[in-house]
This record gives C-alpha cells, structure tokens and sequence, in this order.
C-alpha cells in the first residue's frame, strides 16, 4: 500500500492545483483511491481539491433539446456564428439570451467553418503566367541609365 503525503516543499500539490477543471480533478481522484486503494480524503488533499468539491453534482439543466438544435442550425447554417444563432433560436421561440448561445456553441465544440478561397479562371492564370518578370526596380533603372550616350548628350 502507497502512502499519500501532502507537502507544500515537494510540489506534489502545485501541480494539481489551478492546472486542471472540476471534473478532471474528480475522475484523478476516483483514479487515484482505486489505483492505490486510500481514502477520499488523503487523496483530495494530495490532489488540493476540497472534498465538498470532489462530491458535487451539478443541478443544472443540461439543456439537451437546445443544444440539438443549435447543433442542426449549425450544420444547415455553417457560415453563422453564434450571433446570428442566438437571432434564429429567438425567431423559433427559444426564450434564450446570447451569452448562453455563445456557451453552449463553444461547449458542442462549434466554429464557423474559413471561407474556401475562390477559384481564378484560367485566362487571369495563363496571363499571370506569360507576364515578364522584372527583378528589382534597380534593374529597370540601370537598363534606362545605360540606355543614354555617357559622352555629351547635344553633341558639345
């Protein structure tokens, strides 16, 4: 059996803490209590997470009808963010603000998908092909400079 110390001068703690959400710290803990078989209580304080914490269920409505159909409107809709999400979710009868929108858009893991770029045809690329290149303007300038007589110029 491996005993679990805690101790600020090890570091131990300072990895788990403020590193990882409440519900990585929870499946660690669980992890950790089967893999080394101790107690909920030498774990959490290992791990720096309050025990009250490691017992929480969230009494939130997951809100799985309209995560559904934010996810439809997405997929019919790719160029709309959640801005324009939230106009169309309210237009159906959603009683819903933007910010919890912007939320469960960023939780389902939704973006707008970049813009393709559009497709030249083929006459600009032939002719983007066949114009000449001019290295630098430096060697316009000198074809031009040298193209003068260097004598004097009004026969004197």
């Amino acid at each position: 059996m491996l005993f679990l110390r805690w101790s600020s001068q090890d570091g131990v703690s300072d990895i788990f803490h403020g590193v990882w959400d409440r519900l990585t710290r929870q499946s660690l803990v669980a992890w950790l209590r089967r893999a080394y078989q101790v107690s909920e209580r030498r774990v959490c304080r290992v791990t720096g997470l309050a025990r009250s914490s490691h017992r929480y269920r969230s009494q939130a409505d997951p809100q799985d009808e309209l995560r559904l159909r934010l996810k439809e409107l997405a997929a019919v809709r790719v160029r709309y963010g959640y801005r324009r999400l939230h106009v169309l979710l309210r237009r159906e009868g959603w009683p819903i603000n933007a910010k919890r929108v912007y939320r469960l858009y960023k939780e389902e893991g939704l973006r707008i998908r970049p813009k393709t770029p559009r497709r030249r045809s083929s006459r600009y690329r032939a002719r983007a092909g066949l114009r000449p290149r001019v290295p630098t303007t430096a060697g316009r300038w000198t074809l031009w400079r040298t193209a003068w007589p260097t004598a004097a110029p009004f026969g004197s």
